[in-house]
């Protein structure tokens, strides 16, 4: 039986942690701006505005191990009158990365990663929505996966060749 456990021991390895790990490290507000430019004269307005709402997502790595994903959200409220509000959102999160294959990052950054925030960054907009004085606008959820598939099935049309490969 002693055999069997030392043949065991000398099969695990040098102690090296090689499994692909991915770890939140920490999400905050980058950038928040609330404009409302016809205060007070817009709490009079009867008409319903209409939302135009933008999103872009960035990602950077700011260290060896460490991605930053930014998720910029922009949303404009326009009547005939003119601009209700206007709100521009920059939510971020830095992400730990260690022993990912370069093939799957990109998809965690531009899919994955935004999935993940995007429901902290909706709640910071509807606050920032409802104090200034209007009632607070929660976007629907947002399927980051299937608009990747599609932009990177664009990028290979575009280009001849299937995203991801040189």
């Amino acid at each position: 039986m002693a055999d069997e456990t030392d043949h065991i021991t000398t099969n695990l390895g040098n102690g090296a942690d090689s499994a692909p790990q991915i770890a939140l490290i920490s999400q905050y507000v980058k950038d928040l701006s609330f404009e409302n430019p016809n205060a007070p004269a817009v709490y009079q307005w009867q008409d319903q505005p209409q939302i135009d709402v933008q999103f872009n997502i960035g990602a950077e790595r700011v260290g060896e191990d460490v991605l930053e994903i930014a998720l910029k959200i922009e949303v404009k409220a326009i009547a005939p009158q003119g601009t209700a509000f206007a709100v521009e959102l920059l939510y971020a999160a830095l992400f730990g990365m260690r022993n990912v294959p370069e093939e799957q990052v990109q998809p965690f950054m531009l899919a994955e990663a935004p999935r993940l925030i995007f429901p902290f960054a909706r709640r910071v907009l509807a606050d920032a929505i409802r104090d200034g004085g209007f009632p607070p606008l929660l976007l629907d959820p947002i399927d980051f996966g299937s608009l990747y598939l599609q932009q990177a099935q664009q990028m290979e049309v575009t280009s001849g060749e299937p995203a991801g490969h040189a």
